[in-house]
């Protein structure tokens, strides 16, 4: 288990600020967040590497806010792997443990066979990534912090890695807090998604609530989400149990939404992939139907994002590029763009 209380702590003139979280025990952790939003310092806090200034730092439901770092019993991977210059890829990947078995199980488990003889200085960075992982997994942690482990990995061996400690982690049971800036990899790898900005946390919960349900325009703007508008609420009707069906207008746009939001200014959220595009409008379940016009295509293989315009405010529908050929979609078609109440998310 990884907490942090309300920790306050800083490098140089950066910190970080007011920071409470929990990972629970064998959970897997992942931080996101933009550059400079002090995702390695949160590590080396946790660590024990940076000192604490305010607030605890708790790991197995022990207090070890003030405790030295080799105490902690953890295991940490830097995404510039940090050898030991002066050992040969065999040596690191011993270090630090006893069971020569379990050394040769991560060369074999990180497929280092060829490498156990090579001064690491002469290594790839993805190469020397490959055993810093082994050579924290050697020593069987139960507690694991990566800071960006597989970025220098080509993409065949990023999938390899990324499996082994997938495996790894279901095995031991570890807890694992995994700092990545790559959106796909968080929401494959993790349970749990802490978003930093600025030193501070946005957002903490699954990889579904945080990517599908924004705690702010910032957050969505962040992870990348298509649609971002502001404008304004009003309640219209109660739903079914707590559910509350509100109006959000934006300009001369109107859309239902599901949300207990209060009323006054909001952001409305809609992934590109929730809007469904047809060339009439349909008998549906879909709530919200839109005339829209299209403005631009653009082609990535299987998919086709379309920017639409809707009674004057720009919105952006992910459709399957075959989809988009059979609609004849062009630039200046008239189309109908759909999507249900649930779909809007206001914050």
């Amino acid at each position: 288990m990884i907490q942090l209380d309300r920790v306050t702590a800083a490098v140089g003139d950066f910190a970080l600020r007011d920071l409470s979280f929990r990972v629970d025990p064998g959970t897997y952790g992942v931080v996101i967040g933009p550059a400079g939003s002090g995702k390695t310092t949160l590590l080396e806090t946790i660590a024990g590497i940076v000192p604490v200034r305010s607030g605890a730092v708790r790991l197995r439901g022990a207090d070890v806010t003030r405790q030295a770092p080799e105490l902690r019993r953890i295991g940490i991977v830097y995404q510039h792997a940090y050898l030991f210059p002066h050992l040969s890829v065999a040596q690191n990947v011993a270090y630090g443990t006893d069971d020569r078995a379990l050394a040769a199980e991560m060369v074999e488990r990180f497929r280092l066979g060829a490498l156990l003889d090579r001064d690491v200085r002469s290594l790839s960075g993805g190469e020397r990534q490959l055993v810093a992982l082994a050579r924290a997994l050697a020593t069987q942690p139960d507690i694991l912090l990566l800071d960006e482990p597989f970025s220098a990995l080509d993409p065949r061996m990023r999938i390899v890695a990324r499996r082994q400690v997938r495996v790894l982690h279901a095995e031991r049971g570890m807890t694992v807090l995994h700092v990545t800036h790559d959106f796909a990899e968080a929401g494959r790898l993790g349970h749990r998604v802490v978003l930093l900005e600025q030193g501070r946390v946005l957002q903490v919960g699954t990889p579904d609530d945080v990517f599908r349900r924004p705690a702010s325009a910032a957050v969505a703007e962040f992870i990348g989400a298509e649609n971002v508008v502001l404008g304004r609420v009003r309640g219209v009707e109660a739903g079914d149990g707590a559910e509350r069906v509100v109006e959000f207008t934006s300009g001369g746009l109107t859309l239902h939404a599901v949300s207990d939001v209060p009323e006054g200014e909001a952001h409305a959220v809609i992934r590109a992939d929730e809007i469904a595009l047809s060339p009439e409008r349909r008998e549906s379940s879909m709530r919200n139907q839109l005339d829209a016009r299209v403005v631009e295509l653009a082609s990535s293989g299987v998919l086709t994002h379309v920017t639409l315009e809707a009674n004057g405010v720009e919105l952006v529908a992910a459709i399957t590029t075959r989809s988009a050929e059979d609609l004849g979609l062009v630039p200046g078609r008239e189309v109908v763009a759909a999507l249900k109440a649930t779909a809007v998310h206001l914050c």
